[in-house]
């Protein structure tokens, strides 16, 4: 339908099923809708039981770097809503970042399948259905699965989402701050996990003992439950994902040749039992990215729309000081073009300040079967804005692929809920074959470029080094091994000769781990900007 179809003024009764016979609660709700520029179209209103297609619920596309929130309880199709707005968000031209916890997202690279149940929802709320896939590229967490190996380096995660990986209780998380400062200041790259293992050994070794002395020190017992949680997160496998080529979440901002964005599928099932890996990770891919964009304040339609399903696990457990992070991620980030959608079971799940900045809603099906599910729900109902539907026995009783919906209008206002049967995804329904997929990772031009693990010299060759050549540690290493320039004859060698040709120079030439080229530039998370 039309935009000037959907904005047709309601001053007549006109024929059965035209917006102007809409009964006059539902027309309200159906004009809350009627946005003049670009929209996606979620599915048509819900009224008294009835599906009205010809009342339109739809996300204005400026207002979609203004964050959202798609909630239900599971099987209530949550995923087939992400699936819905990223498509159009890719016909759009917008890229898309997709976390895959179920494996099952893969199909948006290929044309659905034309089913019985696809045609008669399409029937219902007039959408013109036609199978289509999207450009895709896939990833994995460290290359623990299909996609494109995705890593990133001790250094620019930083200690702060480290310690939220590891678990540590907030003593420890500020110990660990004191080792990245120290490898900051001494250019011991922190590479993978063996370096800060080496790092944290040499801290609390008879030469390195005194190292920390005057900025706090680090207690045996704080260094020995690090080097612990450090072990068993490795003996669980988790040691790929640090290291290099470290990944540039730039390439998230791709488009494909006919000028579709691209859907950035994060595949994750095989880190499901890992529930503080995968979202701290995705957590540290927002905070990079937040880091190297440029400001563009309100644009005609957002950078990126970034989806984090499985909300809830970043929020478990964590500090007042990482959730202050987060929160100011989230509020900053939207003026770099980048929308954030949580995605959970229920908005309490989600802590209130950063509720309160997600603008539009897509909230599934809830059960209210034991005190603590009815206390969600009342708790849920409250964080909409005043409604014409009895919100408690609705959410209760929507079907699989039903929502209530508020989003923010073109002024920025929050539109009327809406009860909304929502639209079928044109991609397929489901993961593609395993072997196609294999296929198209490595046919991608990103593949050559990631798949293999480098480790170059960093903090565990060189504490190595200076033990092998007996110096008490990197600065006498330093000085045993930085060579010598031969001045010219009769000439005593510049301040900036000796410079130039120092060890320290050369090694903050060539990486980001000196402390100019690190700690002064770590982020609302202590995670470091990287040079591109």
């Amino acid at each position: 339908m039309s935009d000037s179809e959907t904005m047709r003024p309601a001053t007549a009764a006109e024929a059965p099923g035209s917006a102007p016979a809409l009964p006059g609660a539902a027309l309200e709700i159906a004009s809350g809708y009627a946005f003049t520029g670009p929209a996606l179209e979620l599915g048509a209103l819900l009224w008294d039981g009835t599906c009205l297609p010809d009342a339109q619920i739809r996300i204005p596309l400026p207002m979609l770097n203004r964050h959202g929130l798609v909630a239900g309880a599971t099987g209530t199709g949550k995923t087939k809503t992400l699936q819905l707005v990223a498509e159009q968000l890719s016909a759009h031209g917008v890229p898309v970042f997709l976390a895959d916890v179920k494996g099952d997202l893969s199909g948006i690279s290929a044309p659905g399948q034309p089913n019985d149940k696809v045609r008669g929802r399409a029937a219902e709320v007039h959408q013109e259905w036609t199978p289509a896939g999207f450009p895709a590229q896939f990833y994995a967490l460290g290359g623990l699965g299909h996609g494109v190996p995705v890593r990133a380096t001790v250094t620019s995660f930083g200690p702060v989402l480290l310690s939220k990986v590891l678990g540590l209780n907030q003593t420890q998380e500020q110990s660990l701050g004191l080792i990245f400062h120290y490898a900051d200041t001494k250019g011991l790259e922190l590479i993978d996990l063996k370096d800060l293992r080496a790092v944290v050994a040499f801290l609390t070794s008879d030469e390195g003992r005194a190292e920390l002395k005057g900025i706090g020190g680090l207690s045996t017992a704080t260094a020995g439950v690090i080097l612990r949680s450090l072990t068993a997160f490795e003996a669980q496998g988790m040691a790929g994902f640090f290291g290099e080529p470290e990944f540039d979440t730039g390439e998230f901002l791709r488009t494909a040749e006919d000028g579709r964005g691209t859907v950035s599928v994060l595949e994750l099932p095989a880190v499901q039992d890992k529930p503080q890996l995968f979202s701290t990770f995705l957590m540290w891919l927002l905070a990079d990215l937040f880091h190297d964009l440029p400001e563009v304040g309100d644009a005609d339609k957002p950078r990126l729309v970034f989806f984090f399903d499985e909300a809830h696990l970043l929020f478990d457990d964590a500090s007042k000081a990482f959730l202050d992070s987060i929160t100011r991620t989230v509020r900053l980030i939207r003026s770099k073009g980048v929308g954030v959608f949580f995605v959970t079971q229920t908005p309490k799940d989600v802590p209130s300040d950063v509720l309160a900045q997600l603008g539009n809603r897509v909230q599934h099906a809830l059960r209210a079967f034991t005190p603590d599910d009815q206390k969600a729900m009342k708790a849920t109902v409250k964080t909409f804005p005043n409604s014409a539907y009895d919100l408690e026995e609705l959410l209760t009783g929507l079907g699989t692929g039903e929502a209530v919906v508020t989003v923010l209008s073109e002024k920025g206002a929050p539109t009327p809920v809406a009860a909304t049967r929502l639209r079928a995804p044109e991609s397929l329904m489901g993961p593609v074959d395993a072997g196609a997929l294999d296929g198209a990772v490595r046919a991608s031009p990103l593949y050559g470029r990631y798949a293999q693990a480098v480790d170059r010299e960093s903090a565990y060759e060189k504490l190595g080094a200076a033990k092998a050549t007996g110096a008490k540690g990197p600065e006498e290493m330093k000085e045993q091994t930085r060579p010598k320039a031969a001045p010219k004859a009769g000439q005593e060698p510049s301040v900036v000769e000796q410079v130039v040709g120092s060890g320290m120079f050369k090694s903050l030439a060539r990486s980001v781990g000196t402390q100019i080229g690190r700690e002064i530039t770590r982020s609302l998370f202590g995670t470091a900007r990287r040079r591109r």
